[in-house]
């Protein structure tokens, strides 16, 4: 989105220092700074002023700030992430004519960031699409990832994590989105919100935020998910495996590589796709796509087609091959017991010789060490051999990067390892080793 240093300054009442500058979209990370983006620090667990002087080296053509004036073009604010939240609107507002009510918000436990995926592919050939980089789904990721939509962008795909109560209200107060994707509510992130019906009150936020006019789509699999479309004054529609959905995912059939190739009956008619990553569960997220895609009016065939070469996030179930011969899922961005369990029932269901799970820690669980007892449980019942990651929690010897990839050397052709860990894990590191065979 190209803007006005101008019109940052009277989006975030602030005080335009230095000359007017012409920019294009914004970041909060001067390490990623695009020739021309907004830089805005943001003062959290490190002060990103103190990176101001990094961003205008790689080319910033502006920066927020609530300190003092370092040069070139700055805009003074009270609050960096406050000022950020108002451009973020500002920004919605100035794209509102052409999106014409297509603005998607999608939330849950698990899936958000490959339903927003699947979603983008399945409307990509029928719409110009902008949709949230990475996960970029909080106070700072979501008015970022609106300022960095197209200018000509025709549907607007949003991702919203859930970090406390109000956090989603307010994030669809940024967005204002006509239809909210609910993927489920499980046992993630329950400290945060005391338990898992903490979760799904705080997960209803986007369906009782949508308008009379929007539609809320719902997981029909997850009772708590279903309980919402009494929550909401827009329009319902269903999806899963239930019988009663209204997008009714029928078949899911799984080949050696553990991909799905699903048929799913809609009110528009029937669809079927293959999928180019391995996951049951991801079938299910595709399934959401449909209903989106049907939601707007738009041809769900088309969209099945386009789901079948979908460009999905880096780490989510990306298999790689290893120098050794061994196949690598790389699941490593983040994990719940819910995905942890997916990601071990897809390594199951693959074509292998010997089935190995690099597991890291799964963070912010109300009962962590009955859970990662339990993923340990379901690992040896699978005759998976798990090797945890910098954690005893599993109830096995912890292993250092250095050890797994000592020990990961001597497998080869025919061996399959998964390696997935909540995000502080930081697994990520661990795949890049493993591929680099370092």
């Amino acid at each position: 989105m190209r803007f006005m240093a101008t019109d940052v300054a009277r989006a975030t009442n602030g005080e335009l220092v230095g000359q007017n500058a012409h920019l294009v979209g914004a970041s909060f990370d001067s390490r990623t700074i695009q020739p021309g983006q907004l830089f805005v620090p943001i003062v959290a667990s490190n002060d990103g002023h103190d990176f101001i002087g990094h961003a205008l080296q790689r080319g910033a053509g502006a920066y927020l700030t609530s300190r003092q004036f370092q040069g070139r073009t700055a805009i003074v604010v009270q609050d960096t992430l406050k000022a950020l939240m108002q451009l973020g609107s500002w920004g919605r507002d100035k794209l509102d004519a052409q999106l014409e009510n297509r603005i998607v918000a999608i939330t849950g436990s698990v899936g958000k960031t490959t339903t927003k995926d699947f979603v983008a592919a399945a409307l990509g050939d029928q719409f110009r699409v902008s949709a949230s980089e990475r996960s970029f789904n909080n106070d700072q990721g979501l008015p970022t990832a609106i300022l960095n939509a197209r200018d000509d962008a025709q549907c607007l795909i949003l991702e919203m994590g859930m970090r406390g109560f109000g956090e989603i209200t307010r994030l669809c107060d940024i967005a204002r989105p006509v239809i909210g994707v609910v993927t489920c509510v499980t046992e993630t992130h329950t400290q945060r919100v005391g338990d898992i019906e903490g979760v799904a009150r705080a997960k209803s936020e986007l369906p009782q935020s949508l308008p009379s006019a929007g539609t809320a789509i719902l997981f029909a699999d997850n009772e708590r998910v279903l309980n919402m479309a009494s929550l909401t004054k827009a329009s319902v529609l269903t999806f899963g495996e239930s019988s009663g959905a209204d997008i009714h995912v029928e078949s899911i059939r799984l080949d050696g590589q553990g991909k799905a190739t699903t048929d799913v009956n809609t009110p528009w008619g029937m669809c079927s796709f293959s999928l180019p990553i391995p996951g049951r569960h991801m079938a299910l997220n595709a399934a959401a796509a449909i209903a989106v895609t049907g939601a707007l009016g738009a041809d769900i065939f088309i969209a099945a087609n386009a789901l079948e070469s979908a460009p999905i996030t880096p780490h989510r179930m990306q298999l790689r091959l290893l120098k050794n011969g061994a196949l690598l899922l790389d699941d490593s961005y983040n994990a719940s017991p819910v995905s942890m369990i997916a990601a071990l029932e897809t390594l199951g269901k693959m074509n292998a010789r010997h089935r190995f799970a690099v597991l890291g820690l799964m963070a912010e669980l109300a009962n962590p060490e009955d859970e990662h007892k339990r993923i340990a449980t379901m690992a040896r019942d699978s005759s998976i051999q798990l090797i945890a990651v910098n954690t005893q929690m599993y109830g096995l010897p912890s292993r250092s990067f250095d050890q797994v990839v000592e020990e990961l050397a001597e497998i080869g052709d025919g061996d399959v390892v998964v390696v997935k860990g909540s995000l502080v894990a930081g697994l990520s590191g661990l795949v890049d080793r493993l591929i680099s065979g370092a």
